[in-house]
């Protein structure tokens, strides 16, 4: 493993380390690409402020910052400037407005909130309801369909507790999308080694035997997170029990 492209930094209000920090310790792991993509800021309402990403404000200095930090280490690793974007109907046209002003390389999908974070539901939070697992099969390939994405983020965040076989019928549309437009699928490392409900074997089996294209994402919210997959305790059964094999996890970012 060179490669990851999930990385993110304080602005996102729940993470630690410097920019640096990370870059050091990806250097030391081995890796020869590393992408920050911190949760994008978004064109909300005055009236609301979210915690969990950075102010539209912020955006500038995220890649300023990036922009040196990419050169000071060129003969070391190579860096990308990307953001992990929700898609949603309100502020999607708007945010990529905002971004595109800025040195972009790529963005990656998280949909963490169904439709959106103000009039949603978080995806994470369990439920028994079947209409938001299809909800957020739906709102999720309107997103991959733009074809702006690299690759899609912990695809199966949405934590619905009910039938497998439920949830494997709706996920497979999500699975073929991605299929069809040639779009890896991220197995969150994170979400491994924290004990969180993603990845799941009964999504990765299915996407396994389908045939879909799948990506490694550290998902790293401090330093130390930056860890290639032998430094994470069973993370490789989990891989070999659902068939999926990994190379160098370099992919081509696709433009914004």
């Amino acid at each position: 493993m060179l490669a990851n492209y999930h990385t993110h930094t304080v602005r996102c209000n729940h993470a630690s380390g410097t920019e640096k920090e990370y870059i050091e310790n990806a250097i030391k792991a081995g890796f020869k690409i590393l992408g920050f993509s911190d949760h994008v800021p978004q064109p909300y309402p005055a009236s609301y402020v979210s915690h969990i990403r950075m102010s539209m404000s912020e955006a500038e200095n995220y890649t300023s910052t990036l922009v040196k930090l990419r050169e000071e280490y060129k003969d070391d690793i190579q860096i990308f400037i990307g953001y992990e974007v929700e898609y949603s109907h309100k502020y999607f046209d708007k945010m990529l407005k905002h971004i595109r002003q800025f040195p972009l390389d790529y963005i990656i999908q998280g949909q963490h909130y169904v439709p959106d974070e103000i009039d949603g539901f978080y995806a994470g939070a369990a439920t028994e309801d079947e209409q938001a697992l299809i909800d957020y099969v739906n709102i999720t390939i309107e997103g991959m369909e733009t074809g702006l994405f690299s690759y899609l983020a912990h695809p199966d965040l949405i934590n619905y507790v009910g039938n497998d076989d439920v949830f494997q019928m709706h996920m497979r549309p999500l699975i073929q999308t991605a299929i069809d437009m040639d779009l890896p699928l991220e197995i969150n490392m994170l979400g491994f080694y924290t004990g969180r409900n993603y990845p799941c074997d009964r999504f990765f089996s299915l996407a396994s035997k389908m045939g879909a294209k799948f990506v490694l994402g550290c998902d790293a919210h401090m330093p130390g997170g930056i860890l290639t997959p032998e430094a994470v305790p069973d993370f490789t059964e989990f891989l070999k029990k659902n068939d999926i094999t990994y190379g160098d996890n370099i992919i081509e970012l696709r433009p914004v």
